[in-house]
């Protein structure tokens, strides 16, 4: 199963994160699948690639607690069921 979620990068206390598409069963800092986006917490800075994600929840995807709220805010889901 592949899980959209974030994958830490940057330095301490100084942290941005990556959205990637991986397995279900490999570990945070694992080889993604996909880069589908970014997100920097600090300045609240997001850059998504709203074709590949939309293509990956419509296959079956599942998103972690965070990747989700950044995707609701984006109104990722709405195109979803626009597509549908």
């Amino acid at each position: 199963m592949v899980k959209l979620r974030l994958k830490r990068y940057g330095r301490k206390q100084r942290a941005t994160y990556r959205i990637i598409a991986i397995d279900v069963q490999s570990r945070r800092e694992g080889r993604a699948i996909k880069e589908v986006g970014f997100y920097n917490p600090r300045t609240d800075q997001t850059q998504l690639n709203v074709s590949v994600i939309v293509s990956f929840l419509q296959k079956g995807a599942q998103t972690t607690a965070t990747v989700y709220n950044i995707l609701k805010e984006a109104r990722v889901f709405e195109q979803i069921r626009i597509n549908s």
